[in-house]
């Protein structure tokens, strides 16, 4: 998204003024005339406001053969619309003090949209334009294609992009989870305007659609804006793909690839959003591998050995498949001391579970950070709109402190021995590790 001097400068400092507390974020449930839901924060301080829409759906929609559409499609919606050419459309959004974003992964495309009040109705007007009657130029099209195909490029060279396209392939196989929502040079390269259209039709429709707004508007603003925004949109777009399965099983793949440092990507299935277990294996994951410096991984991997700078694990609760992940990169030397220690250290959790004092410290740690989150309207806006599609309640931020106190030592021992699995645990090294063999 391209900023004039003078938008930039209007919200960094709308973006420096709006930094709510979370205990003073009160969400209200919003339901316009036409029947469109949304999650509203009202912030009258100044005149402002960040809208957030979520389609469900993302690249992974993307039909077969038209790999990298939805993301292509994305690049190109600010690339002009309706009577306006790009650059005309670009001057029209400046002019406003507007700014809108766009995004896409596997399972959803954003579109962050921030205005003024005074240019309320004007900035919606030229979004609703936007979604509605998007241009894709052929010129615009071929444009926005080679930057994507040189951003391509560059992750075929890119050690942690090799990693992670291999670990996807091995763990997804064949489902769209198993390859780049940015497409490949070939299907990048085959896309035509009428691919790009039909991306757009089958990802903008409201049975997928997810709406928040936080800033300078009334619930009956509110309503009104989204039914003229949104109330003309498509009832149904594409069918979601299925579940994907996690077929990766343990052992160690090496990509060879000319680097002096190699990077690895590791992990085994892992735990849905909605599990009952999900708070205590949020909490195991951090005394692990969380970011924290004074994680397990950390402390056995970095600090006494001196294996890496840094190395973490983390959840991957998608729409359609779940994995347990960690990432690190090593020296070659050292990459095969690296994988030993990280595979011992997921065994002795769940084999011994954790201390009383490292799930009080973790707590403390993740109760804590959490109201750090909140730090502008549009972040808090992107959070909204996440929690509805993780299909969480209205009062979670409130409530959410509460669920990682509850969990106690048994319980969070318990998943340990449950979703930990160092059997399962698959390593893909990118790189020339030295005395690292790959198996099986």
């Amino acid at each position: 998204m391209r900023l004039t001097a003078l938008t930039a400068a209007v919200f960094a400092w709308v973006s420096l003024l709006v930094l709510p507390a979370q205990a003073e974020i009160k969400i209200n449930e919003v339901t316009s005339p036409g029947g469109i839901t949304a999650w509203l924060v009202e912030d009258h301080s100044i005149p402002f406001t960040a809208l957030e829409l979520r389609f469900r759906g993302g690249t992974s929609l993307d039909a077969p053969g038209k790999r990298g559409a939805t993301y292509l499609m994305a690049g190109l919606l600010e690339e002009g619309s309706g009577e306006m050419q790009a650059q005309v459309y670009t001057r029209a959004v400046e002019n406003l003090a507007a700014s809108f974003g766009y995004d896409a992964d596997r399972d959803s495309l954003s579109v962050s949209a921030r205005f003024l009040s005074e240019n309320r109705d004007a900035a919606m007007g030229l979004l609703h334009q936007t979604l509605q009657e998007p241009r894709f130029d052929q010129d615009a099209l071929d444009r926005v294609r080679a930057q994507v195909l040189a951003g391509l490029r560059s992750d075929l060279k890119d050690p942690n992009k090799i990693a992670s396209q291999a670990f996807a392939k091995m763990a997804y196989g064949d489902h769209p989870y198993g390859s780049s929502g940015k497409g490949t040079i070939d299907s990048i390269s085959a896309l035509t305007r009428q691919d790009i259209f039909a991306a757009h039709e089958a990802v903008f429709a409201r049975d997928r659609l997810y709406v928040s707004a936080v800033g300078d508007i009334t619930p009956d603003e509110l309503g009104g804006l989204l039914d003229g925004l949104l109330g003309d949109m498509a009832a149904t777009g594409a069918p979601l793909p299925g579940p994907a399965e996690v077929t990766i099983s343990g052992g160690v793949s090496i990509v060879d690839y000319d680097t002096p440092q190699s990077v690895a990507l590791f992990g085994h299935m892992g735990i849905t959003r909605d599990d009952p277990r999900f708070f205590a294996a949020y909490i195991m994951n951090q005394i692990l591998g969380g970011g924290s410096f004074d994680s397990r991984l950390m402390k056995e991997v970095r600090e006494k050995r001196g294996l890496t700078y840094g190395v973490y694990s983390y959840l991957v609760p998608q729409d359609l498949a779940s994995v347990y992940m960690g990432q690190l990169g090593s020296a070659n030397s050292k990459m095969a001391e690296a994988v030993e220690v990280i595979q011992g250290e997921w065994q002795r959790l769940a084999s011994e579970g954790v201390t009383e004092k490292e799930l009080t410290d973790a707590k403390t740690y993740l109760t804590g950070a959490y109201p750090l989150r909140f730090d502008g309207n549009g972040q808090i806006a992107s959070i909204l709109v996440g929690m509805q599609m993780d299909d969480l309640p209205i009062d979670y931020v409130q409530t959410r402190n509460d669920k990682v106190n509850a969990v106690t030592l048994e319980e969070i021992n318990q998943v340990a021995s449950e979703i930990l699995l160092p059997e399962a645990l698959h390593f893909v090294v990118v790189g020339r590790p030295e005395g690292l063999i790959a198996s099986p």
